[in-house]
């Protein structure tokens, strides 16, 4: 393909699954990762760690120096700091991989860039960002895909679950076992003064970014410990699928229930979503939900679909079955829409919407009492405390 008609992009965050992203790995489902597209042209590679960043840049020059019959290749810049990258006019998109703090802060100023922004979970960790996201993709008309791949991967298991449920194929939809907890940014007091010689090659205050400063203690991750309630980690997995199936009415109130460390969703309808498992159901644990209708029972996670009775899920869907958004591939989905303009399958809406599910339940969570959440304005019923939860205030420079 000419040059001219890729999409230049640029990686940020170059740990297992950024990394994985760009050259082909572990939950990405793309042999060769977006370097092997012909589609596309890696142009900047960035992390706050020196041996990731020029590690990737390398394996990226002699990529394309073996690609292009081009010996010598170096096009491809390794960054420390992603404001150099955004600031670059000949990058189209970016793909984000980065510690949970910043996915929402970077995925914004990318777009104010003009740049289209594949973003991992979670792609927030308060109601607010979440909100600012969605208002920063509309106004800049920026393609926003968030890495919920479960919707396109996995041979398609999680789509079909959707239709076979939305299409009362179980009957009609009484409860849903999320099988995880949800969560939200809710740190803990720091209480270690302990600091360590810091890590050779490692931006420290710039992986804090807007974050509370604290002294390096030794500990590199995505997630600074005792910085969140509940799991900010596959929750937003769960959570995303349960509320792609339920499909809330988002101008309805739910009703979020503290039981003793477990949340019950209850939505308006008469569905209720549980933070825990089915009992005793086998299938749910990876990414998936168990949902319970009039008809029968389907559970469904990375490696498996079933239903009791069997024949829920071997039944073919009718002609007159809603389907739903089809997409096979995450990464291929984003790339067709940076080029027709088309929303993704998990856009700045519905990415927004599921992981508003997950953080309303996590405040409830880490106040350990019910709340009452109000989806089509963003805050809680009457309620002081857990709206001062909705948002951080973030460290100077980092305010959006």
């Amino acid at each position: 393909m000419p040059a001219s008609e890729r999409i230049n992009m640029a990686f940020i965050g170059l740990g297992g699954q950024g990394r994985g992203h760009l050259a082909g790995g572990a939950w990405t489902y793309s042999p060769g990762g977006y370097l092997a597209r012909p589609n596309v042209q890696v142009r900047a590679v960035c992390d706050v760690r020196c041996d990731r960043r020029d590690e990737a840049a390398r394996h990226c020059n002699t990529t394309y120096a073996g690609r292009f019959r081009r010996p010598g290749y170096n096009d491809v810049t390794a960054f420390n700091d992603f404001r150099e990258v955004l600031a670059r006019p000949d990058i189209d998109a970016v793909l984000l991989a980065l510690p949970y703090h910043w996915a929402a802060s970077m995925s914004i100023m990318a777009m104010r860039q003009g740049k289209d922004v594949y973003c991992e979970k979670p792609i927030a960790v308060t109601v607010r960002e979440s909100r600012m996201m969605v208002k920063t993709a509309r106004r800049f008309n920026a393609i926003y895909q968030a890495g919920t791949q479960q919707r396109s991967a996995y041979g398609g298991k999680f789509r079909r679950a959707c239709e076979l449920v939305r299409n009362g194929h179980i009957g009609e939809l009484k409860e849903v076992y999320a099988y995880r907890p949800p969560g939200v940014y809710y740190p803990g007091a720091w209480t270690s003064d302990q600091s360590q010689p810091m890590m050779d090659g490692l931006d420290w205050d710039l992986w804090l970014g807007p974050l509370p400063w604290r002294p390096f203690n030794g500990w590199f991750g995505h997630a600074v410990p005792g910085t969140y309630a509940g799991d900010i980690n596959w929750g937003p997995h769960h959570y995303d699928f349960v509320a792609w199936v339920v499909d809330p009415d988002p101008g309805k109130p739910v009703e979020i229930e503290f039981d003793g460390g477990r949340i019950h969703y209850h939505f308006d309808g008469g569905v209720i979503v549980h933070s825990y498992p089915y009992p005793n159901e086998p299938v749910g644990g990876e990414g998936g939900a168990c949902f319970v209708g009039t008809k029968g029972r389907l559970a469904v996670d990375r490696n498996a679909l079933v239903s009791d009775p069997a024949n829920i899920v071997q039944a073919p869907l009718r002609p007159s079955d809603e389907r739903v958004y089809h997409s096979t591939n995450h990464a291929d989905n984003f790339v067709e829409c940076i080029q027709s303009r088309r929303t993704p399958i998990c856009g700045p809406e519905e990415a927004a919407r599921s992981i508003d599910v997950l953080l309303s339940g996590g405040i409830a969570l880490a106040l350990k009492r019910s709340l009452r959440w109000d989806p089509a304005r963003g805050d809680f019923y009457g309620d002081e405390e857990a709206n001062r939860l909705l948002a951080y205030r973030p460290r100077p420079p980092w305010c959006l």
